[in-house]
């Protein structure tokens, strides 16, 4: 059994490290006024990757937390992949420039899909993760504030033929409510498109969601809620 990779996430509101319930804005807990503190704190635990959104640049449509970003990345050795309001070819560019390893990219892919090929032609497939949010089996854009006329699988097939490897999929019902992660959606996503570098999002609560993700072969998990509210062993998962 391959070991599932382990991503903890910092999502950023004017500069805190906050958590949504369902994406809703409204529905804020802030855990940290210094995500850098956190990101160092995942560092010393034993992580080597993390996941960054601006929800600031989400809503806004245009990165807004890059001094954030370029803190964590200087100030740790993590490797970062960072979303949320990417909309520009120069938001990339601004990501990269703070330190990025990797970006995520979802509403583009959908409203401009010609623009996003590009960006995978100049950038490279393996700079960019196909964002793929998901509610009642449509794809989300704009910070899970709109939804598109996209069904999930075909909207993956044609970035999968293009060579994106990356994807995190989201289910946003689950998201930020501890109610387990939606893992017949990844096992339908894993059977479509078995050599995806698939990262599960939303809704892991605890240790065992994640060891049950690895045991069903997903390849990786995003986690957020659970880690900061105590219920992830840390020393289990890494061990």
């Amino acid at each position: 059994m391959n070991q599932i990779e382990l991503i903890p996430a910092i999502d950023i509101i004017d500069g805190k490290c906050v958590r949504l319930t369902k994406g809703d804005y409204a529905r804020k807990t802030v855990y940290n006024d210094d995500p850098v503190q956190v990101a160092q704190k995942f560092e010393e635990m034993g992580f080597r990757r993390l996941h960054v959104v601006d929800l600031d640049g989400a809503k806004s449509k245009h990165i807004v937390n890059s001094e954030v970003l370029r803190r964590i990345t200087t100030e740790t050795s993590l490797t970062v992949d960072f979303g949320g309001g990417i909309k520009t070819e120069e938001d990339i560019c601004i990501a990269f420039d703070n330190g990025a390893a990797m970006v995520t990219v979802g509403s583009i892919a959908v409203t401009h899909p010609d623009l996003f090929l590009s960006w995978i032609e100049r950038f490279g497939a393996d700079k960019m993760i196909l964002g793929a949010d998901v509610r009642n089996g449509m794809i989300s854009i704009n910070g899970w504030k709109e939804d598109s006329n996209e069904a999930l699988l075909p909207f993956l097939k044609k970035y999968v033929e293009h060579g994106v490897k990356n994807v995190l999929c989201t289910e946003i019902s689950k998201d930020g409510t501890l109610a387990g992660p939606a893992i017949p959606l990844y096992q339908e996503i894993m059977t479509a498109y078995p050599g995806l570098h698939l990262i599960a999002s939303g809704g892991v609560s605890c240790t065992d969601d994640i060891l049950e993700l690895q045991r069903k072969g997903i390849p990786a998990v995003v986690f957020g809620k659970a880690f900061y509210e105590g219920k992830i062993n840390v020393k289990e998962l890494l061990d």
